[in-house]
C-alpha cells in the first residue's frame, strides 16, 4: 500500500514547494504588481542557507558542518532571504515594470553563478549532499518518511495560506492592492508607496527562501543546476493560470501546472525512444508556453480570479 502511495506523495511534496513559492510571488506580483523575475535566486538563498547550517562538514569547504536542527535552519533561511530581499529591494524597487524585471532577473542569475563558482562554500557544481531530512529517524521505510514530510508541507502551506488571507483582507493588504492599481492615487492619500512595496517584496522573498530550505532538506542534495531561470518561469505560469491576487488560485495553479509538467514527462517516456527523450523533453516547455498563451487569451484572470469587493483605501 505504501509503495502505491510513493509517487502521489512525492508529487504532492514537490508541488507544495511550488505552491509556497507561488504564495510568495502572489504577495509581490498578485497583490502589489511587482514584476520580480528573481524567484529562483531567493529559492536558492533559502536552500543554501539551510544546507550549510543543517548539513555535515565537507572536507573541501571553508564553512559548514554546523548540523543545527532543521527548524533553526529553516528559520535562518527565511530571515536570510528576507535580508537579501531587503537589500535587493532598496536597490531595485524604484524601477518600474520591465526595468524591475530585468534587474531582478540579473540578480537571480548572479546568485546562481555565485553558487556555481564559490566552491569553497557551495562546492560548486558538485553540490551539497547528505543533508538531514525532517522526521527521517521515525521510520526505516522511506515511504513513511515522505508521508511524514508531506504532513509538514501541508501544515506549513495551510499556515501560510491562512496568514496571507488575513493579510489580504487587512488594511495593509488593501494598501498593497491600491498601489498595484494606481500608485499615484495611493501616494496622494498619504501612503508611503516605496515603503509598502519594499515590505511586500521582503515578505515574498522570505516565503520563497522558506520553500527553498524545505526543498533542500527533502532532496538531501542541492547544486546550482536546481536554480535555473526555468523555475521562475514555472512559478509565474502557475500563478497566472491559477489566478494572481488569489491565494487559493496560487495553490491551485501550482497543482495544475506541476501535474501537467509531470504528466508530459511520463508521456514522453512512454511514447519516445530513450535515444530521443532528451530532445523530446523540450516539448514540455512548449506545452507550458501554450498553456500560458491560452490562459492569457481566454481567461486572463486565471482559474480563480481575484475577488474585488473591498474598498482599497478606506482605512
Amino acid at each position: 500500500m505504501l509503495e502505491f502511495l510513493s509517487f502521489p506523495v512525492f508529487f504532492l511534496i514537490i508541488c507544495s514547494f511550488y505552491a509556497i513559492s507561488c504564495l510568495g510571488l502572489n504577495i509581490q506580483y498578485g497583490f502589489t504588481g511587482l514584476f520580480n523575475v528573481g524567484v529562483a535566486g531567493f529559492f536558492a538563498i533559502g536552500a543554501y542557507t539551510s544546507a550549510i547550517l543543517s548539513g555535515p562538514k565537507y572536507p573541501d569547504t571553508l564553512i559548514g558542518g554546523f548540523e543545527l536542527p532543521i527548524l533553526v535552519a529553516w528559520l535562518a533561511a527565511l530571515v536570510t532571504s528576507a535580508i537579501i530581499g531587503l537589500l535587493v529591494g532598496l536597490i531595485t524597487l524604484r524601477l518600474r515594470e520591465d526595468f524591475l524585471a530585468i534587474s531582478t532577473f540579473g540578480i537571480a542569475i548572479t546568485i546562481q553563478l555565485v553558487a556555481l563558482n564559490l566552491e569553497s562554500f557551495t562546492r560548486g557544481p558538485n553540490g551539497l549532499y547528505g543533508l538531514p531530512k525532517p522526521l527521517s529517524g521515525w521510520s526505516e521505510d522511506p515511504a513513511v518518511d515522505n508521508i511524514l514530510f508531506l504532513m509538514i508541507c501541508f501544515v506549513i502551506l495551510l499556515a501560510l495560506y491562512l496568514s496571507l488571507e488575513r493579510i489580504y483582507k487587512s488594511p495593509w493588504g488593501r494598501v498593497l492592492r491600491s498601489i498595484r492599481e494606481d500608485e499615484f492615487a495611493a501616494e496622494s492619500m498619504g501612503k508611503d508607496v516605496f515603503s509598502y512595496r519594499l515590505q511586500a517584496f521582503v515578505l515574498g522573498c522570505a516565503i520563497m527562501g522558506l520553500s527553498g530550505a524545505m526543498y533542500a532538506n527533502f532532496m538531501r542534495f542541492i547544486s546550482p543546476q536546481d536554480f535555473m531561470p526555468i523555475f521562475t518561469i514555472q512559478v509565474y505560469v502557475m500563478l497566472i493560470a491559477g489566478g494572481k491576487g488569489n491565494n487559493l488560485g496560487a495553490i491551485l495553479g501550482a497543482l495544475m501546472i506541476w501535474g501537467l509538467w509531470s504528466a508530459s514527462d511520463s508521456l514522453i517516456a512512454l511514447l519516445v525512444t530513450p535515444d530521443f527523450q532528451t530532445q523530446a523533453a523540450a516539448m514540455r516547455l512548449v506545452v507550458i508556453g501554450l498553456v500560458l498563451i491560452l490562459m492569457l487569451l481566454y481567461r486572463p484572470a486565471g482559474i480563480l480570479p481575484e475577488k474585488k469587493n473591498v474598498s482599497f483605501l478606506k482605512d
